[in-house]
C-alpha cells in the first residue's frame, strides 16, 4: 500500500471500527462483525490464500467425528487440515483452538470463528470472507459455505482468532 492510499483507508478503518462498536453496544446479542473487504480475497497472505483453498476444496467433504483428512472431517479437524495445508499447527479440539489462538475482533478471510455457550467453544468454521463461513456441520452432512447473517450463528458467536499471517 502506498502513503498515498493509507491516510484514507485508516480513515475509513477507523470510521468502520467505530460504526461497529456503536451497532454492537445496541444489540442484545453478540454480532459477528468482520473486517471490510474490498473484493473475495482482499489483502489475504499466502497463507491465508492457502488456508482458503483447502477449505474451499474440502466443500462436500462427508463429516466424521474425529476426521482430520480428506476421508472426512469435524469441524476442528478441518481447521486443523486446512491450516495444516499452509504449514500452521494448530491445536486438535475446538475449545483448545478457542483457547490457544491468537483472538481477533475483526475477523479477516482465513481467520476462525468459534462458537458455543458460556464460554466453552463447541464448534468453528473458517470466515470465508462476504460473511460466509466454511465449516463441517455435523454427522450426516458434508462440509458446507454458509452465511453468517443469521440468528443461529450469531445467538452462539463466542469470538474469532487470527492464526495465519
Amino acid at each position: 500500500m502506498t502513503s498515498a492510499y493509507a491516510s484514507p483507508l485508516t480513515g475509513l478503518l477507523r470510521l468502520c471500527s467505530v460504526m461497529g462498536l456503536l451497532l454492537l453496544a445496541g444489540c442484545a446479542g453478540k454480532e459477528i462483525v468482520t473486517a471490510p473487504e474490498t473484493g473475495p480475497q482482499a489483502g489475504v497472505s499466502m497463507e491465508r490464500a492457502l488456508i482458503l483453498s483447502h477449505a474451499q476444496q474440502a466443500i462436500g467433504t462427508p463429516y466424521r467425528f474425529g476426521g482430520n483428512s480428506p476421508d472426512g472431517l469435524d469441524c476442528s479437524g478441518l481447521v486443523e487440515m486446512t491450516y495444516r495445508a499452509a504449514g500452521i499447527r494448530v491445536p486438535r479440539t475446538t475449545d483448545e483452538q478457542f483457547r490457544a489462538l491468537p483472538s481477533t475482533d475483526t475477523p479477516r478471510p482465513g481467520d476462525l470463528l468459534f462458537f458455543g455457550s458460556g464460554s466453552k467453544a463447541t464448534h468453528v468454521g473458517i470466515y470465508r470472507g462476504s460473511r460466509q463461513m466454511i465449516h463441517a456441520p455435523g454427522s450426516g452432512r458434508a462440509v458446507v459455505s454458509v452465511p453468517l447473517d443469521i440468528d443461529y450463528w450469531e445467538q452462539r458467536f463466542l469470538g474469532a482468532a487470527a492464526p495465519a499471517p
